[in-house]
């Protein structure tokens, strides 16, 4: 991750060295390319909080599940013992 981050520094650092556009123009670029990315970030995020929430849904679903046909088999299972 170091690495990538000291890449991207460096790729960032030469591009704007290079760049044939005026100082003003390369920052309103770059900060427009920033709030692009900002807010992909949080499309993301919120789609990542989505999918989990369904996923905790669907789990809690199956526990609940799981948790009454072992209520009902164990009841099933009293009722047997205490008739004989």
């Amino acid at each position: 991750m170091n690495y990538f981050l000291l890449g991207f520094g460096v790729g960032v650092t030469v591009g704007v060295l290079f760049a044939p556009k005026s100082g003003p123009e390369s920052r309103e670029y770059i900060s427009s390319k920033a709030n692009e990315g900002t807010d992909y970030l949080i499309r993301q995020g919120q789609q990542l909080k989505d999918s989990a929430s369904d996923l905790l849904e669907r789990g809690k679903n199956v526990v609940m599940s799981q948790k009454d046909k072992l209520t009902g088999a164990t009841d099933d299972a009293r009722e047997q013992a205490f008739q004989r």
